[in-house]
């Protein structure tokens, strides 16, 4: 029997068996797989349905920013949820005072996401430019209530006279049923109530909602897990 010497044809790119799906595998054979961040990691493997939730605030931010010139995000933690803003917006950049965390967000950034990370404390200046939408998500609770009139004044000190500025944090109800995860490091939750008059200082109009899991809406603050305060015409 003869000896087949025949080079093996190259096998091609793998087949999806609907063509719509192909483009997926050759986006990773392009690229690679994207990759979920420090905290967002964390969460799909202890709980992945909070990334859900994380990931609504976001968008909720991103509709009542939608249009903005230049917006900045404060503690921005892993940025896992940051390019749901940037879709929104003409400009977006982002800052956390862990140096680790933007290290982790410039380790992942890509091309068509790319938008400025830096590391600066709002407890010992304001960031310097100007923005017409300063937002801050899960941050104000971390703040010891001693130093948050520092910390929001040089937060909204870069924000322009028309500009809006958003705080999203748990509710002080929630606490009861939180996690020790969750509840790691919260050392001033507020009830809605709270958290407007403390706005108020800052805006003169602030708007309140409600959240419970990924469902924003303006129902009964006692009974809400999350609190978002918007400020419009800055004081």
């Amino acid at each position: 029997m003869p000896i087949n010497n025949t080079v093996p044809p190259v096998l091609s790119t793998p087949r999806t068996r609907e063509p719509q799906y192909q483009e997926c595998v050759e986006a990773v054979s392009a690229r690679g797989f994207e990759r979920l961040g420090l905290r967002s990691s964390q969460s799909w493997h202890d709980d992945p349905k909070h990334i859900l939730f994380r990931l609504s605030r976001y968008k909720f931010v991103a509709k009542m920013l939608a249009g903005s010139e230049h917006v900045l995000e404060i503690g921005c933690g892993d940025a896992f949820g940051t390019r749901i803003v940037q879709q929104e917006v003409k400009s977006l950049s982002a800052t956390d005072f862990d140096a680790l965390f933007i290290d982790d967000v410039k380790a992942r950034m890509v091309d068509r996401w790319r938008f400025p990370a830096f590391t600066h404390d709002l407890l010992a200046g304001p960031v310097p430019g100007s923005y017409d939408g300063i937002f801050a998500l899960d941050v104000l609770e971390h703040i010891l209530p001693k130093d948050e009139k520092i910390f929001l004044s040089n937060a909204f000190a870069s924000l322009s006279p028309v500009g809006v500025g958003i705080i999203g944090m748990p509710s002080l109800e929630s606490q009861t049923y939180a996690s020790p995860t969750s509840r790691a490091g919260h050392v001033n939750c507020k009830s809605m109530p709270a958290l407007k008059s403390l706005m108020q200082n800052y805006f003169h109009n602030v708007f309140m909602f409600s959240m419970n899991d990924e469902v924003v809406h303006t129902g009964y603050y006692p009974m809400a897990h999350y609190v978002l305060a918007l400020g419009a015409n800055r004081k």
